[in-house]
């Protein structure tokens, strides 16, 4: 079976880097971007004959039961599947016989996961698969990508949350105006995430900060902020070259944040040390940190905290 490869020369897209990803048959691949190069990179698969996006809004047989849908899909598809593996394999057993427009949000999308089984696309390309859904779908998620597998399907998941590139992909990848980067797991930590509750696992994915703009709340995925400081003795959230106000203190958001590797690095400033490229020694007790973002922003960093910053970065 021929390995998929998608590259620069395939997607013609000036909103996107060159970059070129190989989608093999024997492992899941998933792609974290930012929401619109998230979108961009959809219309472009979608423009692709060779690439079909599933992203669960192509609508089931409302009327229908959940059987009777998975019926019809099984023989439109002509699908070979034995349609009790499939009720099992997704934990749709106790809800066969309702219809769909009686079925939670979590039900519909393990029927939108059957559906995709039975499809017999290759490459399997899913966006958003697992976003808000209950732990028993994650699962269930997680055991059809094991199912497919075994059967040498290659798949691709796109999702704009970083923890669920992490969960679902055997490869995790970022893309960002630079190009596509390979997230790099320690199997430490990786082991270590395993063994949470997978209840807590899912409340830390959904955690979202809440900010002003205008009128309106927006919420902020806490990967995608580059550091929170206080102005006028308001806590701001920044990315790249926008602020945007928060209702908690600093001492209460660094709470928490801290989970996510948030550091409290001086009295006015909390940063995301994962965003953080170069430690800058200014003079003997002067030191700054430099932001990995479009402006490459720099923020104070507290002469008592800089061994513990170094600790935290395996520097000493």
């Amino acid at each position: 079976m021929a390995d998929f490869i998608i590259n620069q020369d395939m997607t013609g897209s000036k909103a996107l880097p060159s970059f070129q990803l190989t989608i093999k048959h024997t492992y899941t691949s998933t792609i974290y971007s930012d929401t619109d190069m998230h979108n961009e990179l959809v219309t472009v698969l979608r423009n692709n004959e060779n690439f079909a996006v599933f992203d669960q809004k192509e609508g089931l047989y409302e009327r229908l039961s959940v059987e009777d849908n998975l019926h019809f899909y099984r023989k439109w598809f002509d699908s070979k599947i034995p349609l009790a593996e499939v009720l099992v394999l997704l934990e749709l057993q106790s809800c066969t016989k309702k219809p769909i427009h009686k079925c939670s949000e979590s039900e519909k999308r393990r029927v939108y996961f059957a559906k995709y089984l039975m499809s017999q696309a290759n490459p399997l390309v899913i966006q958003e698969p697992i976003h808000g859904v209950d732990i028993k779908t994650v699962n269930s998620f997680l055991n059809m990508l094991e199912y497919l597998k075994e059967q040498h399907r290659s798949v691709l998941v796109l999702v704009s949350n970083l923890e669920h590139a992490l969960l679902l992909g055997d490869t995790a990848y970022k893309l960002q105006e630079n190009g596509l980067q390979l997230v790099e797991i320690d199997e430490a930590d990786k082991l270590s995430e395993e063994s949470k509750n997978p209840l807590e696992a899912q409340t830390v994915n959904l955690f979202k900060i809440p900010a002003k703009v205008d009128d309106k709340m927006i919420l902020f995925d806490p990967l995608e902020i580059d550091y929170i400081e206080s102005q006028d003795g308001k806590a701001m959230i920044v990315i790249n070259e926008e602020s945007y106000a928060l209702d908690f203190t600093l001492t209460e958001i660094e709470k928490k944040l801290e989970i996510y590797g948030f550091y409290r690095c001086h009295r006015s400033y909390i940063v995301n040390l994962q965003k953080v490229r170069e430690i800058i020694t200014w003079s003997k007790n002067t030191y700054s940190l430099r932001v990995d973002n479009k402006i490459e922003s720099t923020i104070p960093l507290s002469r008592t905290k800089i061994q513990d910053i170094q600790e935290k970065f395996n520097l000493k």
